[in-house]
């Protein structure tokens, strides 16, 4: 059973490359509303359909397509309040990708 523990909740994404995300997710927690609030990508937002996993209590596995084709892999852990980030995306001479840690926080 996925309780999705962070259905209807927002939380500050902080990641190591200096980024920082606003994300709410839904009240059923298929989807999500980011906002880019520092680093590259600064105001942007997006809101997207998520598919997802609980891998065991706290543990979830997020993921989601952005508009430009950007993917996105979260394993976000309640538990800890941290994640680690998986994305992909085309850089005109193929797709790269980088892998992230970070921290949560309840707003």
């Amino acid at each position: 059973m996925n309780t999705r523990t962070y259905a209807g909740h927002t939380f500050v994404f902080r990641i190591d490359n200096g980024a920082v995300f606003r994300n709410t997710y839904t009240s059923d927690g298929t989807g999500l509303h980011y906002e880019t609030l520092e680093g590259p990508g600064k105001g942007s937002q997006e809101t997207v359909v998520l598919h997802t996993a609980e891998v065991s209590p706290g543990i979830f596995i997020l993921g989601w397509v952005e508009q430009p084709g950007m993917t996105v892999t979260h394993l976000m852990n309640l538990n800890t309040h941290t994640v680690h980030a998986f994305w992909t995306y085309d850089t005109g001479r193929g797709r790269t990708a980088e892998l992230h840690t970070g921290t949560l926080a309840t707003t």
